[in-house]
């Protein structure tokens, strides 16, 4: 079967299981209402970013901000150090954070078909959370980059993690359910070493331990913010050429495999830019959970399964999420910023009841 008649067979089935048997004028109005939406949650986050710019200990005013944003030859001295030092580089790690970790969550719920799939649930971030926690332990740091040693070793062991649920994956097939299983597994051992890691250290390293497991955005730069966005970019387009064929596994595997899609194939290669987001995403900003849960959910219950919607609108709800959680750990302590990741399952869980207990939509 060409891949001209499996994109026709898949936008077929899509259409009539979405929308029924109306005519093609009233698919392509769902499909400008979608886009719409996605335009609001984009201008929300815009919002949302000058507020988390806006707060903090110093007062600063929207024009101030702005001024200082687009014309900072003509901006206080001051201001300067405080917006493009400290609060703008803060501001662009929450978007970049939330949006790899909206957009891998997608990801692993449509290649796993489970909703409770998430790179916290299967155990990515609980490696990073070791990883971390390890080397702050052993007091260990790169000769050329010491400032880097934390990240690294979270990133590497959320890799190390991913090579163990697919090294484990691919001796059964790469079947969803395997792959779900040996996720929790993992998650439980890596979840275990960081107790014992925890358990070892002194009252002096365990605090700074479980600081970096508690998330927090206070050390972002932008040294920190190019090497997560090019992470993340990468991760956001490296699978759009796939769209239609997640699209289609949302379908099932056997109707997906009808129309042409190798789903094995498919999770392997989705599962390894999944992997790499997450660990870029928590690399720099400890353990965040929740928002690769939930924001797939809610963008799902706004446009659809279509992933060409579905995945921008999952992106943009993970940072409307990590920033509206930057804002509330700002003043729910004057003085101190509340450690994100705290705040980030204290507003998820809530809401993923919410998600549970409403009948008025499918939840998956």
């Amino acid at each position: 079967m060409s891949t001209a008649t499996e994109r026709g067979a898949l936008d077929r089935a899509s259409h009539s299981s979405t929308v029924g048997p109306s005519p093609s004028g009233s698919y392509g109005r769902l499909i400008a209402r979608r886009m719409g939406i996605l335009a609001v949650a984009l201008g929300a986050l815009a919002v949302l970013s000058l507020a988390d710019i806006l707060i903090g200990p110093a007062f600063l005013g929207v024009g101030e901000v702005l001024n200082t944003i687009f014309a900072p030859q003509t901006a206080d001295k001051t201001t300067q150090a405080i917006v493009y030092a400290i609060r703008l580089p803060m501001t662009c790690m929450a978007i970049l954070v939330g949006a790899g970790l909206g957009i891998a969550g997608t990801h692993m719920q449509t290649i796993l078909g489970n909703p409770l799939a998430s790179p916290f649930t299967l155990g990515f971030s609980a490696a990073a959370g070791f990883g971390a926690a390890a080397v702050i332990l052993l007091g260990v740091s790169l000769p050329m980059l010491p400032h880097l040693t934390i990240p690294v070793a979270a990133f590497v062991m959320a890799a190390l993690a991913a090579v163990t649920v697919f090294g484990f994956s691919r001796i059964r097939g790469m079947s969803a359910e395997v792959m779900v299983l040996a996720g929790i597994a993992t998650m439980f051992l890596f979840q275990s070493l960081q107790s014992m890691v925890q358990y070892l250290a002194s009252p002096e390293v365990l605090q700074q331990i479980v600081f970096w497991l508690f998330g927090s955005l206070l050390k972002a730069n932008w040294s920190n913010v190019g090497i997560t966005a090019v992470i993340v970019l990468f991760g956001a387009v490296a699978l759009v050429p796939d769209f239609w064929r997640l699209t289609a596994l949302r379908l099932g595997d056997d109707r997906a495999s009808a129309i042409g899609v190798d789903v094995r194939h498919l999770r392997m290669r989705v599962f390894a830019v999944v992997a790499l987001l997450t660990a870029g995403a928590v690399s720099f900003v400890g353990t965040i959970g929740f928002v690769g849960l939930v924001a797939p959910h809610i963008a799902r219950m706004l446009v659809g399964e279509d992933q060409r919607i579905l995945v921008p609108m999952a992106a943009a709800m993970g940072a409307i999420i990590m920033v509206g959680s930057s804002i509330v750990s700002k003043i729910l302590s004057p003085g101190t910023v509340v450690p994100i990741g705290i705040v980030t399952a204290v507003i998820g869980v809530p809401f993923l009841y919410f998600l549970i207990l409403d009948r008025r939509r499918r939840l998956w």
